[in-house]
């Protein structure tokens, strides 16, 4: 035991006497696993959306409130956005072209069925960032896009989600497509 005593006290005074024989001492770098990511930053143009621009707006607020990888932020004047969403008479769909770019049409038909804007809005952006329809559906699935009636406003996503997000944009998938190919998706 007094062998095991000095043995461990002779390592700890070489140990605390290290820094002061090899020059000046050095914060270690934070542990990367601690250290908090930066989500990834998308920009949307809602010029074209409308009377729809505060749906769209919405919409992205409700993404930006469920998930930490990627942040949606609407695009400075002059800026070239991410994702340019526009209004038209038909029914709404996005048009991916890779992981968080790609245009959304709002589309009057489904709101003159009585679909709800921040609804349609929140499902089409969670089509640009990788979400697939998931028809049929309930309505606490925002994937289920139309198949859960008009009388589902849940513009919210649901937990699996919010986590297929979050790996879509997790440091090795940023930038990736989701498909080999560009994409409709109509609802």
């Amino acid at each position: 035991m007094y062998v095991r005593t000095l043995t461990g006290g002779l390592a700890a005074a070489l140990v605390m006497s290290l820094p002061l024989t090899a020059g000046p001492a050095v914060a270690a770098p934070p542990d990367a696993a601690e250290a908090p990511l930066a989500a990834r930053v998308l920009t949307y143009d809602a010029g074209g959306s409308a009377e729809f621009r505060s749906a769209v707006d919405r919409g992205a607020a409700i993404w930006n409130e469920s998930v930490d990888t990627v942040e949606l932020r609407p695009a400075a004047a002059g800026q070239r956005a991410n994702i340019r969403v526009l209004a038209d008479n038909g029914w709404p769909r996005a048009l991916p072209t890779t992981l968080g770019n790609g245009t959304v049409y709002i589309g009057r038909q489904a709101v003159d069925q009585g679909y709800d804007t921040i609804r349609i809005s929140a499902h089409e952006l969670g089509h640009i960032l990788g979400l697939p329809d998931r028809k049929p559906g309930p309505c606490s699935s925002l994937m289920s896009g139309s198949s859960a009636g008009t009388a589902c406003t849940n513009p919210y996503p649901n937990a699996a989600e919010k986590a297929e997000v979050e790996d879509n944009f997790d440091a090795g998938l940023v930038g990736r497509s989701p498909t080999a190919r560009t994409e409709v998706i109509v609802d």
